[in-house]
């Protein structure tokens, strides 16, 4: 057997020839909390060392590093990392000042919106058909190159966990290392795999062929990719491809007729609402200013002795955002085919 193909078997609980089946515990990880029922869950307390995301606004969030001694600072005020010991995700604390943030779990989608921009990136929208698509579930290998800013590779790790394992290929060795260190930093490094090499030109480790249940390629030209990438799928395996340009679609779709099936692209546009409270004033005019009012109201003398009360009423309204996303790209999908 090969190494890829015993470090995939022990990784994933499956026997292999010189060691007997047996259950894994797998380690509890900072991002993906694992109980002893191996369920991923967030029910535990922040201690020091712990990823937080925290919660300004919904446009305004940061991830802080619990550290024994140190401060956030913003406009809200100052934050002491002591008070968030002992907090549950979720939790709301207060700095010296009175205002206050939300101490939230470091989720795939949140991590999505303040990790470091390496590259372009995959949001939750394109992510969530990829993840669906693909068929990812509990125990799946999954190939992907390139890694980038590791925006999706963080959700893939979610999917495969607790069992399964994501192996990622990025050619720009930094851009590599980086990401190794993100991995670490919120916790899924026991789940995902990175190394440097250059799909496009040498393909996928030929120790993986047959492997892998589902392959995503984001790349320049990954027409040169998708050869290798089918040596690497296991029978009704599946392929997702990431262009911006309708032409990359075009020549990767032709590559793809050869040895797939199933191909369709779907192109993500995705239109967000703001939910807000709008305050709103009108005025009533009461000749003997006797009127009873229930409605909170300001009461003004008119220069005739009238009475002038102004009401305030308040709704909820949804609009469109001002920024909305406009194309990112296509996602491209295809079934390896079964030869009989």
């Amino acid at each position: 057997m090969s190494t890829a193909a015993s470090l995939i078997s022990a990784e994933v609980g499956r026997p292999t020839q010189d060691k007997p089946k047996q259950i894994l515990i797998l380690k509890t990880c900072k991002m993906l909390a694992i109980d002893t029922a191996l369920k991923i869950s967030f029910n535990r307390l922040i201690s020091y060392g712990d990823l937080v995301i925290v919660y300004e606004r919904h446009d305004n969030m940061k991830a802080v590093t619990v550290t024994e001694g140190s401060v956030l600072q913003n406009k809200f005020g100052v934050f002491k990392h002591l008070d968030m010991i002992g907090k549950s995700f979720g939790s709301k604390v207060f700095s010296n000042k009175g205002g206050f943030v939300y101490l939230l779990a470091p989720t795939p989608e949140l991590w999505t919106l303040v990790l470091s921009h390496r590259t372009q990136i995959l949001y939750i929208a394109d992510i969530s058909l990829v993840v669906m698509y693909l068929e990812i579930v509990p125990g799946c290998v999954v190939l992907e190159s390139g890694t980038g800013s590791g925006s999706l590779s963080t959700s893939l790790a979610r999917a495969v966990a607790p069992k399964g394992h994501v192996y990622t290929f990025d050619f720009h060795e930094q851009r590599a290392v980086s990401a190794r260190a993100d991995f670490e930093r919120i916790g899924i490094s026991s789940l995902v795999t990175v190394g440097v090499r250059d799909i496009q030109g040498e393909g996928f480790p030929e120790d993986f062929v047959g492997l892998a249940d589902a392959v995503f390629l984001d790349l320049p030209q990954p027409w040169l990719a998708i050869p290798s990438a089918a040596k690497m799928l296991r029978p009704d395996g599946t392929l997702c491809s990431f262009s911006p340009c309708i032409e990359q679609v075009q020549r990767s779709c032709e590559t793809l007729q050869s040895n797939f099936t199933d191909i369709r692209t779907f192109e993500v546009l995705l239109r967000t609402y703001e939910v807000r409270e709008v305050k709103t004033e009108s005025s009533e005019i009461s000749g003997n200013g006797g009127s009873n009012v229930s409605l909170p109201c300001k009461r003004k003398q008119g220069s005739d002795g009238a009475s002038v009360v102004s009401y305030t009423n308040s709704s909820v309204m949804a609009r469109p955002c001002g920024e909305a996303r406009g194309h990112t790209g296509y996602l491209t999908f295809a079934r390896l085919q079964c030869l009989s």
